[in-house]
């Protein structure tokens, strides 16, 4: 009995000396209870100890996997395939997150296309349009240019000119500016001039009626230059006439330094009744050129360099590659290689030098 009482006392005093100690630091956060079929990772990986993620990431559980050994820290995944990036689920294999390299995106397809051929009877020069002043009518300016032709034909001067169905122009001021038509023959590198006396005077107009459209579809000037090919037999030996073909050539004024002068806006082709606007190619002079030296760097492909330019890149009309290269390049790239637009279709030129198609 004395034994039992003085075990009860010792156990009492050692009780209250624990009440008067300090109360030790508070234990670490407890981890959370993790069961054996739940895996816990964080989703980007952790801040070292000196500097404290503000926002600490959330945790995510998914089930089905396997508790890590202990000790073990989760391993961030790669920048593309973090959980902070998102992936297309039809890049997933089996409904599974993907591993491994992430496959590069396609490059955009790109129209590969050849060009149909249009002969051209006349074709003006568009650099060489030019307003010269009339010796004999003091005041008045004449329209001045150079031109080809392959076959006889006519050229039609109006100015303030309206275009109509089946590229049927008007003039809307005929009644000041008499329309002037004149026939030439075939021949490269011809001059064409006014008459005297058919010119413009500038005075007649105000500065803004001159400078500006007035209405939808009038230009100030408007030179077209119509073909009359050879009559050909008809199947019963008649004559009949064929097809008229005419090039549209449209212009604005300008002033520059108190003179006006001539710009081009537009060329237009009316060929088998079909219409047709006229681009320019940047480097096609090289590639059909049959004068030029064929050793001429000028008319190689910018990607081998060695093979002939016969492929433009649109919108920007470079053209700077042959075809093969251009099969080639339109799988890895969509940028123009001159200037690094990007390419909606590329067009294959072929021009025969040596016949007359």
């Amino acid at each position: 009995m004395g034994n039992i009482g003085s075990s009860g006392g010792h156990g009492r005093r050692r009780h209250g000396n624990r009440r008067s100690h300090p109360p030790p630091p508070p234990p670490a956060a407890p981890q959370p209870e993790i069961t054996a079929n739940r895996y816990v990772f964080a989703a980007a990986t952790p801040y070292p100890s000196q500097y404290p993620n503000p926002n600490p990431p959330p945790y995510y559980q998914y089930p089905g996997y396997y508790h890590p050994p202990p000790g073990a820290m989760p391993v961030p995944l790669p920048a593309p395939y973090d959980h902070h990036h998102r992936v297309d689920p039809a890049l997933w294999v089996g409904g599974r997150y993907p591993c491994g390299p992430m496959v590069a995106p396609p490059a955009p397809y790109v129209e590969h296309q050849k060009a149909v051929t249009i002969r051209n009877d006349v074709n003006l020069k568009k650099e060489s349009l030019r307003l010269e002043p009339d010796e004999e009518n003091p005041g008045k300016f004449l329209v001045a240019f150079t031109f080809d032709a392959t076959v006889a034909g006519s050229i039609t001067v109006i100015f303030f000119a309206k275009e109509g169905e089946n590229c049927v122009l008007t003039p809307m001021k005929e009644n000041l500016l008499p329309v002037v038509t004149v026939n030439f023959q075939e021949g490269l590198g011809q001059k064409f001039r006014q008459p005297c006396g058919t010119g413009i005077d500038f005075t007649m107009f105000e500065e803004k009626e001159l400078l500006e459209e007035c209405e939808m579809d009038v230009f100030p000037l408007a030179v077209k230059a119509e073909a009359s090919p050879a009559e050909q037999n008809g199947p019963e030996g008649n004559q009949q006439s064929a097809t008229t073909n005419s090039q549209i050539t449209r212009a604005v004024f300008e002033k520059e330094k108190g003179e006006y002068q001539l710009r081009v806006s537009k060329q237009i082709l009316w060929v088998n009744e079909m219409r047709y606007e006229l681009q320019e190619i940047y480097g096609i002079g090289n590639s059909v050129e049959g004068e030029v030296d064929a050793n001429d760097p000028g008319k190689e492909c910018v990607i081998c360099l060695s093979e002939p330019r016969d492929t433009t890149v649109l919108p920007c009309r470079h053209m700077c590659m042959c075809s093969g290269c251009a099969k080639v390049l339109r799988y890895q790239t969509n940028r123009c290689p001159i200037c690094r637009q990007p390419v909606e279709r590329l067009l294959e030129i072929k021009v025969n030098n040596g016949t007359d198609e």
